[in-house]
């Protein structure tokens, strides 16, 4: 596959209808490990997660998470639920992988989720990536046993797509800036 045509193809997934093999899990983080990383570093760490209690576990704390964040208003707790229960359903059946780096190493990280992410469609697969806030991911660090001066990057599903996802010129959620918009020259100049 083409890389623009990955990227562009590239979806967040949140239902998979089987997981990655394990040759194919191995390829694509290979493919992540390729990343830019400040002085070569390569200050990430991966973890496969096929442990079903912990995989329960990074379910639950992502839901619980969610649903602290919800508003007092009925109405919108009411939403918080759903979409804090659509997003521990999303574990299902998708091969986990937890990432993490070295203290300092966030961003070269980041990168090297994003090749992941892209290597993923290359193969055919779909990919969510799960944000946690520092509690959790402190908590995270402690079940999968990172040892001092890593913290968990992000948690990533990877598997067989069980839906498209949305199209990005018409997610419901929050629709994509018109093209360009967002360029500036010199210096920036906010637009009206």
């Amino acid at each position: 596959m083409e890389l623009y045509e990955a990227i562009e193809k590239r979806r967040t997934i949140r239902v998979f209808k089987g997981p990655a093999t394990e040759d194919q899990l191995r390829k694509i983080i290979l493919e992540g490990t390729k990343a830019p990383s400040g002085m070569n570093r390569q200050p990430w760490e991966f973890v496969i997660v096929e442990d079903q209690s912990i995989i329960n576990d990074l379910a639950e704390i992502k839901y619980q998470m969610t649903l602290n964040m919800a508003p007092d208003n009925v109405e919108e707790r009411n939403k918080f639920q759903k979409n804090a229960l659509a997003q521990k359903e999303s574990f299902k059946n998708a091969s986990i992988i937890a990432v993490c780096h070295k203290e300092g190493g966030d961003s070269s990280a980041w990168l090297c989720i994003e090749n992941i992410s892209l290597a993923a469609v290359a193969e055919g697969l779909g990919s969510g990536i799960v944000f946690y806030a520092e509690e959790e991911r402190a908590m995270i660090t402690e079940i999968l046993g990172f040892p001092a001066g890593y913290d968990l990057t992000a948690v990533l599903k990877i598997g067989i797509p069980g839906e498209e996802g949305f199209d990005r010129g018409k997610n419901p959620n929050a629709p994509r800036r018109p093209e360009f918009s967002w360029l500036h020259k010199d210096k920036y100049n906010p637009r009206k």
